[in-house]
């Protein structure tokens, strides 16, 4: 009889835990993590282990043997094994340090990057801006305009008396002369007046030099 209560292919697996987890938060062992890489890459981490080294092998070389720990003729097995616990430690140690490091160059990064994109739409309001304002600028009477339009304003109205100067000279000549043709005339008149009269009293005296005669 087959059994029933087995899942199906369709049916995703449950992650099943085997080995208990430690009950340190991720960012507390990265940071006490990269501590230790830190203090294992500089020049004093080298000091003490070569002074450690150091001390270590001249006990265990130069002391009597029944005060030896490590003996010479083991080859230094119990420091040896210590390095490699060492070695086999600090490598995972530097790598957690590496990644927490990355994982912090790449929240910065894209923090610049967020930031650099906030800048260039903030230039480009700006620029837009600017542009507009220039355009806008070209539309207002600056300074150097308005004096242009006076000082050519005030030349049209310098033509303009000029014009009405000449003008009423001209009609002032034409006064004149009308005047001197009318005066003129009024000589010719009177001349041909005075001259028809003497004519007339001429001949009145003729009249009365005949009637005498007669």
């Amino acid at each position: 009889m087959a059994r029933t209560d087995r899942p199906g292919l369709d049916t995703p697996r449950s992650s099943r835990r085997r080995l208990p987890q430690v009950g340190m938060p991720p960012d507390t062992f990265g940071r006490v993590a990269e501590g230790i890489a830190r203090y294992m890459g500089t020049p004093m981490f080298l000091v003490w282990m070569t002074l450690i080294c150091a001390a270590w092998l001249a006990w265990n070389s130069m002391a009597p043997e029944d005060m030896q720990f490590d003996p010479r003729n083991l080859n230094f097995t119990l420091l040896t094994l210590i390095l490699s616990l060492q070695a086999s430690y600090a490598a995972p140690l530097l790598l957690l340090a590496d990644n927490r490091s990355a994982d912090r160059d790449r929240v910065e990064f894209e923090a610049d990057r967020q930031r650099a994109e906030r800048n260039l739409a903030d230039t480009e309001f700006l620029a837009r801006e600017v542009a507009s304002l220039r355009i806008a600028m070209r539309d207002v009477a600056t300074r150097d305009f308005i004096r242009s339009e006076l000082r050519s304003l005030m030349e049209e109205m310098e033509e303009a008396r000029a014009e009405e100067r000449a003008d009423g000279a001209n009609g002032s000549d034409a006064n004149s002369s009308d005047a001197n043709s009318s005066g003129a005339s009024s000589r010719d008149v009177s001349g041909a007046g005075q001259s028809s009269r003497d004519d007339d009293f001429g001949a009145d005296d003729l009249g009365k030099e005949d009637v005498t005669d007669r």
